[in-house]
């Protein structure tokens, strides 16, 4: 079905942005929710990939895309996040559905595990836990902070490439092109830009984390454990280690993991093994025999 332009309102009063993909009829949508600089078009290869037989909706998380900006950075956090991926619920009367973020995007999910538990029925991280290494940290933060503005999508596609090779090596020129488009747009008086508020930098921080704030992310991300999780990783990930990857599997008794290889932060979810482990885990959800499936399936799994 033609995709379809959500507008709705945050409890503070910003026009928030989603789109509405696939099956409208399908019985349980999936939230898609996407990364630090990112919009909801991140999502849209993996959909491509997908079909139409199951309901995305895409945000654009407050600051990016066709969602407002806010006046007061401080809000730009994941716990208001989740509090607008809440009111977007509400608006849309969804009382179940599935939760794909993509790094900020996991992290969003987990909050909204922990605010709206009863209205989850399946999570999928890609390339995010509880502990974020500060490697990775450091190279979003070198080029996220940065608010350049490129004479046309060809330069900013060079840009781009220049950021994002570490992740997607074999990308071509017209790969770089199309990531342009989505992630960038142009200004008003001309000239290409990233397309996101630079105040949602205002809060990001490369600074490793308190032995408190290690153990409050481990303990959300126990609000996981009865939803059935997918985690997908990228081999060459510099932000999600293998080994944060494997205690969460292990912690989590009704999951599995998914390694994508030759992937860096994060995997776009068009991967041919990322598309097949996504598309098993919403169809045996919406089958109804995720858990069993989820609790039978290779644990630490190289899909080729």
């Amino acid at each position: 079905m033609k995709p379809n332009d959500i507008f709705y309102t945050s409890q503070d009063g910003l026009r928030l942005y989603a789109k509405e993909y696939g099956d409208r009829k399908a019985p349980i949508p999936a939230i898609c929710m996407h990364g630090l600089t990112r919009n909801h078009k991140d999502f849209e290869p993996m959909i491509a990939s997908l079909g139409d037989g199951h309901r995305f909706i895409s945000v654009d998380v407050r600051g990016r895309g066709l969602s407002e900006r806010t006046e007061n950075p401080e809000l730009y956090n994941p716990v208001q996040y989740a509090e607008d991926m809440i009111a977007l619920l509400d608006h849309l009367g969804l009382k179940k559905v599935v939760l794909i973020g993509t790094s900020m995007g996991g992290l969003i999910s987990m909050f909204i595990m922990n605010k709206a538990p009863e209205r989850i029925t399946g999570v999928i991280l890609n390339d995010v836990g509880p502990v974020v290494e500060r490697a990775g940290l450091e190279r979003i933060s070198e080029y996220a902070s940065k608010r350049s503005v490129y004479a046309d999508w060809n330069e900013a596609a060079q840009a781009i490439a220049e950021t994002q090779r570490v992740a997607f090596p074999e990308y071509a020129d017209d790969d770089w092109l199309a990531f342009a488009a989505r992630t960038y747009c142009e200004q008003d008086g001309g000239g290409i830009v990233p397309d996101f508020d630079p105040n949602i930098m205002n809060a990001f921080t490369t600074k490793p984390p308190s032995r408190f704030a290690k153990f409050a992310m481990w303990r959300l991300f126990g609000k996981l454990k009865s939803t059935p999780l997918l985690i997908i990783r990228g081999e060459n990930s510099d932000v999600f280690s293998a080994k944060t990857a494997k205690m969460m599997h292990h912690r989590h008794r009704n999951s599995r993991l998914v390694t994508v290889p030759g992937r860096g932060h994060a995997p776009m979810l068009d991967e041919a093994e990322a598309v097949r482990a996504i598309a098993e885990f919403l169809s045996l959800h919406l089958s109804g025999s995720v858990e069993n499936a989820v609790k039978n399936s290779p644990g630490d799994v190289v899909l080729t």
